[in-house]
C-alpha cells in the first residue's frame, strides 16, 4: 500500500523557520508532480507550492520568495523549507503527490494525501 507521511510542523514565532518533509512509501514504481497544501481553520485547502519530478517549482503569490520546495527522488521524499514565517502562515500543511505503484498486486496511477501536519506561527 502506499502512502505519504509528513512531517516537520510545529509552533514557531513569526520570523523563524520550519521544514516540512513529505515520504513516499509502499510500492512505488515512480512519483511524478508533487504538491504541498495547507488548510487554516474556517479556510478552504490552497495550493502552496508544487514540484515536477525533474524539480520545476510554481508558488503561490502568499509564499514567493520565502518557501522553498525540493525533492530527494532517490529517497521518494520532498520538502517545504519555510522562511520567514508569518502568523497567516498558521495552518495544517498536507502533501500531495501522483504516484505510480502497485495496489493489490494492480498497476494504479493516482493521487496521495498525507494525514496532515500542523504549522503554528505566533506572532
Amino acid at each position: 500500500q502506499v502512502q505519504l507521511v509528513e512531517s516537520g510542523g510545529g509552533l514557531v514565532q513569526a520570523g523563524e523557520s520550519l521544514r516540512l518533509s513529505c515520504a513516499a512509501s509502499g510500492s512505488i514504481i515512480s512519483v511524478n508532480a508533487m504538491g504541498w497544501y495547507r488548510q487554516a481553520p474556517g479556510k478552504q485547502r490552497e495550493l502552496v507550492a508544487q514540484i515536477t519530478s525533474v524539480g520545476s517549482t510554481d508558488y503561490a503569490d502568499s509564499v514567493k520568495g520565502r518557501f522553498t520546495a525540493s525533492r530527494d527522488n532517490a529517497k521518494n521524499t520532498a520538502y517545504l523549507q519555510m522562511n520567514s514565517l508569518k502568523p497567516e502562515d498558521t495552518a495544517v500543511y498536507y502533501c500531495n503527490a501522483e504516484i505510480a505503484g502497485r495496489e493489490l498486486g494492480i498497476f494504479v496511477v493516482r493521487d496521495y494525501w498525507g494525514q496532515g501536519t500542523r504549522v503554528t506561527v505566533s506572532s
